[in-house]
């Protein structure tokens, strides 16, 4: 049984993605509509961008700068000060599908998933699935592979202190751990959690050290320990895709959710969620 049960907050998405509570708002992405949205409190919506070539993953440059990742393109996006949307860094050789989710450090260092792989043409049973690399891009733009051999490497947070990285693998069922160096580089590759039943997609991270992990496969949201203990069950009305802890004290847990994340189920419709519920503890860490 779960512990709680989500209240409406958005609707009308055509695909939510990236879900980050800045400067009082909860940023998020429309893949379908390409376009970046923000929402107060109260459900305010307004349009922030437009990103040609679907945007992903978000975060902040430390003056302030929006990132986005433009899943088609490969690549992350920058937004200037005068509203120009330019070319930041690419996701290639390395992504070798549509690019993803993405965590940004304190320090402006850019961490991007991609697919690996086509994603709508295994659903159709052609085509397989592979693994791929995470993509590190320095604020000055340069790409590095930050990490090879990841099953569809997804949602990302850093903890507090900067040191360690943990990403969702959604084909994979697990988060994956990482030490992060003082040049950004990662090491010592670890399981922080195996979670049965579950393709973790969205994550985030509270002050307790714990995950929550949006299940892409399930109707909830799992609040996860390292080791791979579920402390929590949130009940969300669709599957869901992404997660961000919000709220002026952290603590209202939002869930982004839809009946499905293929085009060929939901392109061209609008039936994607944005569903909420409060918790105890706050959020913590990046993004």
């Amino acid at each position: 049984m779960p512990d709680a049960t989500t209240s409406p907050f958005l609707d009308n998405l055509s695909f939510g993605e990236g879900p980050r509570w800045h400067e009082g708002r909860l940023w998020y992405s429309d893949f379908y509509t390409e376009a970046v949205f923000s929402a107060g409190p109260s459900g305010d919506r307004r349009k922030e961008l437009d990103v040609p070539g679907r945007p992903s993953g978000l975060g902040w440059l430390p003056d302030g700068r929006l990132l986005v990742v433009s899943m088609l393109e490969r690549a992350i996006k920058r937004l200037e000060p005068d509203g120009t949307l330019l070319h930041h860094g690419d996701l290639t050789p390395w992504a070798t599908f549509h690019g993803n989710d993405m965590v940004v450090a304190a320090d402006g260092r850019a961490y991007a998933g991609n697919f690996g792989f086509d994603l709508e043409a295994v659903a159709r049973g052609e085509g397989s699935m592979c693994n791929t690399s995470l993509v590190r891009v320095d604020p000055d733009g340069t790409s590095h592979e930050a990490a090879p051999d990841l099953a569809f490497p997804n949602g990302t947070v850093i903890f507090p202190d900067g040191r360690t990285l943990v990403v969702a693998e959604s084909m994979g069922g697990r988060l994956t751990a990482f030490d992060v160096a003082e040049d950004g580089s990662l090491s010592g590759r670890r399981v922080w959690a195996a979670l049965e039943g579950c393709a973790p997609d969205g994550i985030c991270l509270d002050a307790e050290g714990c995950i929550w992990v949006a299940n892409a496969v399930g109707t909830e949201c799992r609040r996860v320990a390292e080791g791979g203990r579920v402390v929590e069950r949130v009940a969300t009305t669709q599957f869901c895709y992404a997660c961000a802890l919000g709220g002026d004290d952290r603590r209202t847990l939002y869930c982004l959710t839809a009946p499905s994340s293929l085009e060929a189920d939901i392109g061209g419709k609008h039936d994607g969620r944005i569903e909420q519920v409060r918790v105890s503890t706050p959020g913590a860490g990046l993004p």
